[in-house]
């Protein structure tokens, strides 16, 4: 199968790289002449967004967000013009679900597949092929592409049909979103009530509270390091698309809010490429304090 990807970023590189050790005939593309280079070396041909399209049966999509997906596939000269009736489409990324559908209607009068496949579990998990994959579309284009996706996640679960997959996304991206401030507000409080919260951390991290969000970026908060594994700013896309959609369908989105107003304000202070686990900071400035350390 000839295998084309487009978007070659923090995640899509070694998301790409995982294809290529699967043994996928893989074209890519990205604005980075870098990445494709990176690419190349490990295996895979660099070519036109238009090449992809002629040449691939399947194109993949890793962007930052709906209008970068929108430009690419249906923009002018997109690289759904030139795929073939009876090729197919997946978008890995964190998108809201009204622009997946879109995008999937206007594909299905050209006669290609869709499914939206967002996924979670950071750069780190798309470096060992353990990420998570919320996937919307028909059972059938799912189960014909599911090797595919398992080439680079550990879980593949088809949540319902077009848009599916983006809204399991937006609600993850909430979850992770209020777990972290959660514990950075806990941790704050731990400190200032004179416990370590290292030991805080060791003591409740195999009970109720634990999670792969405190086990991942509770440490990351005590040591003061925000190397980004998945950026405040793209977290800041996910709470807004998360918004936007509450808001079409008028579900309450509270926390949501709140929480989308920490990340605004690490980003307005100049740090919204760091990790997302920086809403810690937020915290420390108004506690005066840094987390476990002097």
């Amino acid at each position: 199968m000839k295998v084309g990807m487009i978007g070659l970023g923090i995640m899509g590189r070694p998301m790409a790289k995982n294809l290529l050790k699967a043994g996928y005939n893989l074209t890519v593309n990205d604005c980075n002449p870098a990445a494709v280079e990176e690419l190349v070396s490990a295996g895979a041909k660099g070519a036109s967004r238009t090449e992809i399209g002629k040449t691939c049966e399947l194109v993949l999509t890793m962007l930052p967000n709906g209008p970068q997906v929108k430009e690419v596939m249906l923009g002018q000269d997109g690289t759904a013009a030139h795929m073939k009736p009876g090729s197919a489409f997946i978008d890995m990324s964190s998108i809201n679900p009204v622009t997946s559908k879109e995008i999937a209607a206007a594909l299905e009068k050209m006669g290609i597949d869709m499914l939206d496949a967002p996924v979670s579990g950071g750069e780190p998990k798309a470096v060992d092929g353990t990420l998570s994959f919320m996937v919307g579309g028909r059972q059938e284009v799912f189960d014909k592409f599911r090797p595919v996706l398992e080439a680079m996640g550990s879980s593949v679960v088809r949540c319902g049909e077009v848009g599916a997959g983006n809204t399991t996304k937006l609600a993850n991206q909430i979850i992770v979103a209020c777990n972290i401030q959660a514990l950075s507000e806990a941790f704050t409080l731990a400190q200032m009530a004179g416990v370590e919260p290292s030991l805080v951390f060791e003591a409740i991290r195999g009970g109720l509270a634990g999670s792969v969000v405190m086990d991942a970026k509770a440490p990351m908060m005590m040591a003061g390091n925000d190397t980004p594994g998945f950026k405040i700013d793209l977290h800041i896309k996910d709470l807004g698309n998360a918004l936007d959609c509450a808001h079409t369908v008028g579900a309450p989105a509270p926390m949501t809010a709140h929480v989308q107003e920490i990340l605004q304000w690490v980003h307005s202070h100049d740090d919204g490429q760091k990790d997302h686990s920086a809403i810690a900071q937020y915290y420390e400035h108004l506690a005066g304090i840094r987390l476990g350390r002097e």
